[in-house]
């Protein structure tokens, strides 16, 4: 025998049982308002957090206090980002290695425009990129020109080293021929919101 409904249950009652038929009506209605209630605080946990739309947004980057030749690192998006002051001589050793570069004018990899020219960046004098070798993840290191790294060529430019499986990219982050990585480093958007500050994140102008 099938248990009535609710509604059915309300039918069946006696006319002249008035109060006991507001009774059910105003039980339901509250049910109803505590489930939605009830809902209310599982739906909020389901929105990003502050700190999650946060990670996700561009970061200001102070250039005042690199300095020449310095590299400061930043998170964006929960990669590290490294922002290098290069100088003169960082610059100038740039070229003449092209022919030992897999991908020289960034022309296989997906990254903003900005990164296709000689020296992928803006400005000359300062190089962003992000600080991920492009093969398993690793994390290279910043090796200046004439370093006496045995892991390095004698006439090593100056660029990045990834340790764990010996991957090498030039100052630019183009990777050298013949590496496990393979592709450049990896260039994110961004902009100079002035002389001496920068924002990862956007390259709107």
């Amino acid at each position: 025998m099938m248990t009535p409904s609710f509604a059915g249950a309300a039918a069946e009652l006696s006319p002249d049982d008035a109060e006991r038929r507001q009774w059910i009506v105003t039980t339901a209605a509250a049910g109803g308002v505590a489930a939605v209630a009830a809902a209310v605080p599982f739906v909020s946990s389901l929105a990003p957090s502050e700190r999650a739309k946060a990670a996700g947004g561009p970061v200001e980057v102070d250039l005042a206090d690199i300095p020449p030749g310095g590299m400061k690192t930043v998170e964006w998006r929960g990669k590290p980002v490294w922002v290098v002051r290069r100088t003169p001589q960082m610059i100038a050793a740039l070229q003449g290695h092209d022919a030992e570069l897999a991908d020289p004018a960034s022309l296989r990899d997906q990254q903003p425009k900005l990164a296709r020219n000689p020296v992928r960046a803006v400005r000359p004098e300062v190089f962003v990129a992000v600080g991920i070798c492009t093969h398993l993840g690793c994390s290279p290191t910043a090796v200046p020109q004439g370093s006496a790294n045995p892991s390095l060529p004698a006439d090593w430019p100056g660029g990045f080293f990834c340790p764990c499986h010996g991957s090498t990219f030039d100052g630019a982050g183009r990777v050298f021929k013949n590496k496990p990585a393979p592709t450049n480093l990896e260039i994110p958007p961004y902009r100079f919101a002035s002389d001496t500050r920068l924002v990862i994140g956007d390259e709107t102008a």
